[in-house]
């Protein structure tokens, strides 16, 4: 196995990372609005609080997957990253902005006692965790899709070419996966009435994004697909249905694993659809980016796998041990009374 091709799967992994683990905490964002919702004020910030505490250890860890993404993109195969930052240059700024505006809102919301206030970046929260999910997944079924490269694999369309009906399905499957997720995370670390409303809300969702992502990856598997693409779209499609079956049943922890296979399934269909590309054409007498033409050199790859060898197990087993230290349920029984709820 050569270098590329090597460092081709470790961001597939790094993705798959991402999405996984950032998916369910934007899910707990975007539900704040309905699953925060208490019987009067003070309840209803109760619930609030016990949602954004169930993410609070992990929401800026899970994006350092991301980050690494970025990075390992820009090191590993600088024409890709060249390329995809100039096509995508408005999105990612977006995507920065939502994801700093979100970010602020879970650092600055119990900064003052004022309903306004809280209320300001409760906003910003779930506006970011909408934004953020719609993005990312407009710009990986772009980047499968293919994009106008000329011969000189340089981007040639604008904003607008980005946004073809396929590219913003895979954005909202992105979206809805993410809810789906998300309740079921709030199920799996939660007590009481939210737990059971996110139990409820999950099945609902789970249902809608089953029909959405089966959409997609069939689309996908038929305009694009592989033999390989098309069994990790079934799997994919059995981990989603298994996992509503298992909400139903009320065994929370199945039905998070089942969203998580879900999502790293789609994932991973995705970048099997893509291979040997890292981003193809769509001009007849353009220049399909592969693995081989983008990459950086074999010395790079050689360093790069050294430091991947050492330091990714270490992050690996840190994260782990987070989430297994915060692994307990909470509920409103464990949030004070707020100071002042007018």
């Amino acid at each position: 196995m050569d270098l590329p091709l090597i460092w081709f799967i470790l961001i597939a992994v790094l993705w798959t990372g991402y999405l996984v683990l950032e998916g369910f905490d934007f899910g707990v964002g975007m539900l704040l609005p309905v699953l925060g919702k208490g019987k009067d004020a003070a309840d209803s910030e109760k619930r609030r609080r016990v949602m954004l505490t169930t993410i609070g250890p992990h929401w800026d860890g899970n994006e350092v997957w991301l980050l690494t993404a970025g990075g390992a993109t820009f090191a590993a195969f600088p024409e890709w990253y060249a390329t995809m930052f100039s096509a995508f240059y408005l999105p990612l700024l977006l995507l920065l902005v939502a994801l700093i505006v979100r970010n602020m809102g879970f650092e600055y919301r119990g900064k003052r006692d004022s309903d306004t206030w809280r209320k300001g970046w409760d906003g910003a929260i779930i506006g970011g965790s909408v934004v953020a999910p719609l993005l990312v997944g407009v710009a990986l079924t772009n980047v499968i899709r293919g994009l106008p490269i000329n011969e000189e694999m340089e981007f040639t369309g604008n904003f607008f070419t980005l946004l073809n009906p396929l590219s913003l399905l895979g954005g909202v499957v992105i979206v809805a996966l993410s809810l789906t997720h998300g309740a079921f995370f709030l199920a799996l670390k939660t007590t009481g009435q939210i737990r059971e409303d996110a139990r409820r809300l999950g099945t609902t969702l789970g249902l809608g994004s089953a029909v959405l992502a089966v959409v997609l990856l069939v689309w996908i598997g038929f305009t694009l697909g592989t033999v390989a693409s098309w069994v990790t779209t079934v799997v994919a499609a059995v981990a989603l249905l298994a996992a509503i079956g298992a909400n139903v049943r009320g065994m929370e922890g199945w039905a998070f694993t089942g969203t998580a296979v879900t999502i790293a399934m789609a994932v991973v269909t995705y970048f099997l659809t893509l291979y040997p590309n890292v981003m193809p054409t769509t001009l007849e007498g353009g220049t399909s980016l592969t693995i081989e033409n983008a990459s950086s050199s074999e010395l790079t790859l050689k360093i790069m796998t050294v430091a991947a060898l050492v330091f990714t197990p270490i992050v690996l087993l840190y994260t782990a041990w987070t989430y297994y230290t915060f692994r307990k349920r909470i509920g409103t029984l464990h949030i004070p009374a707020p100071v002042s709820v007018r």
